[in-house]
């Protein structure tokens, strides 16, 4: 299997060079020239399987510069005591025919560690398969969740630094604390000015400028992403669809071939073409939901077939969908028009310069056959979803998994569709406190901290111990930083 770039169908790479690349260098993103194709029965066996089976199943085929022995290694490795949930991902019922895939009890207590605790593993193998001795420097932009995820997995990993970026007051201040407080002698942490999107467009741009690359190589670095523009990033996210549809089969709420949908809570569209990505090999899958917060552009994009990012930027109690440019939806376009790399060029070349694109008619109907709807809910909607799912089903959710479960209640409320849903779950609700307390009718004023040990005495559940021990952990980064200084400040760092 080989890799090409969104914007140049003819380029072809191995996933280990795409994993250690992260970004090609036409600014495109890699993409697979041929999916592999799961069969029925290999699904259905997945269903007498621990998740680490069903990862090491998924990865090694998205991932085949690898052996099986590495793939089991990596798996093993990534998936273990870190992980506080013995099945590592559960899927439980909300209501009948709607489940809660819980992708948060790990290390960070967000769905990212899924994919960041595989990828330090897969970079360093991928340098060495490549021939690479160089260190390999590691740039993210975060909206919350991938920077505490990615300083967590590549702490202290030999061969690497990363630098963490992440807008200045953009963050719920428990994600801010995550990030500041990180131990580990390779890592930096810096608050832009701005929003996530400018965070975003100033790593893009680091990676693309050739002067960079050049001051880089001589200095023996080379840049790659954690963020989900890396395959690396992606592939490990496509396990875990696999692994809900099987634990459906297990419990017995589906029979092998019937199809189910998924409610994805989305803002870079990774998890949700990781999805479709699923679909795409094998799974029986119907509809993706794609779950807008207030930056509700995905959502005006797959009704209209209109990109346009040139809105009202909104904060929200569900920050890490704060984002108007998402960058996988790049690889969705490729996909869906058959790898016409040169239309999606141009579409990406007129969001540079317009801030918007129209994929016209007939891409929005593919779109639509697909199987992608998109709905989004503002910050009142999802208290009250949060609140309804706690008092009425009595299952507690977080805000951007309460998204979620809006958009699902719309479709199913707009179409009267009944096919089993699963709402994927991205973070603990113990994670955004401030905002879940009034969900639950509970009138607090404290710290952070007072707050996670109120909701504890309310939901009567303990607040993970990755979130009640920052309070004696020490600040190591405050730095905050104008936007356009990330690139001198990338330089400084790597001298």
């Amino acid at each position: 299997m080989n890799f090409c770039s969104t914007r140049n169908r003819d380029l072809r790479v191995t996933s280990a060079q795409a994993i250690l690349q992260g970004l090609s260098e036409d600014g495109g993103l890699f993409l697979p020239t041929q999916l592999p194709a799961f069969s029925a029965q290999q699904i259905e066996e997945m269903a007498g399987q621990d998740y680490r089976q069903v990862a090491a199943t998924v990865l090694g085929a998205f991932l085949p510069d690898y052996t099986a022995d590495e793939i089991v290694g990596f798996v093993n490795d990534a998936y273990g005591k870190q992980f506080t949930a013995a099945d590592v991902a559960p899927v439980k019922a909300i209501q009948p025919g709607v489940y809660s895939l819980e992708l948060w009890h790990g290390p960070t207590c967000a769905f990212k560690d899924f994919a960041l605790q595989m990828l330090p593993r897969l970079l360093p193998a991928a340098a060495k398969k490549c021939g690479s001795d160089k260190t390999v420097a590691i740039l993210v932009a975060t909206s919350g969740d991938t920077g505490k995820a990615a300083l967590e997995g590549f702490a202290d990993v030999e061969g690497t630094r990363i630098c963490v970026f992440y807008p200045h007051g953009g963050t719920s201040e428990m994600q801010r604390l995550q990030m500041v407080t990180q131990t580990g002698g390779n890592v930096n942490v810096f608050a832009v000015k701005g929003n996530f999107d400018d965070t975003q467009n100033g790593v893009k741009a680091i990676f693309t400028d050739t002067s960079v690359a050049k001051e880089l190589e001589d200095r023996g670095v080379m840049l790659s992403s954690a963020n989900s523009i890396n395959w690396g990033r992606l592939a490990p996210q496509i396990a875990y669809y696999y692994w809900a549809y099987a634990q459906l089969l297990k419990q017995g709420k589906i029979k092998m071939g019937d199809k189910i949908n998924f409610s994805v809570p989305t803002g870079n569209f990774g998890d949700i073409l990781a999805g479709y990505l699923a679909k795409k090999s094998g799974l029986p899958v119907d509809k993706l939901i794609c779950a807008s917060n207030e930056n509700n552009v995905l959502t005006d994009f797959l009704k209209t077939g209109v990109y346009d990012r040139n809105r009202k930027f909104h904060l929200t109690d569900s920050p890490s969908m704060d984002i108007l440019i998402s960058s996988n939806l790049e690889r969705l376009l490729y996909m869906i028009t058959d790898g016409n790399d040169i239309v999606v060029r141009n579409w990406m070349e007129q969001l540079k310069k317009t801030g918007k694109y129209d994929v016209g008619p007939n891409v929005l109907a593919k779109l639509k056959e697909e199987g992608f709807v998109g709905y989004w809910c503002n910050d009142e909607r999802t208290e009250i979803t949060v609140h309804d799912t706690w008092f009425a089903k009595g299952y507690l959710c977080d805000t951007h998994t309460g998204v979620a479960v809006d958009a699902l209640e719309q479709y199913t409320k707009e179409t009267g569709d009944q096919t089993p849903c699963v709402v994927v779950s991205t973070a603990s609700p113990f994670k955004f406190a401030p905002a879940i307390l009034p969900a639950m009718d509970l009138d607090f004023q404290g710290t952070d901290f007072q707050m996670l040990e109120a909701m504890e005495i309310v939901s009567c559940m303990p607040a993970p111990k990755a979130l009640t021990g920052l309070k004696n952990k020490e600040v190591r980064f405050d730095k905050v930083i104008e936007k356009d200084a990330m690139k001198q400040e990338v330089l400084d760092w790597l001298k």
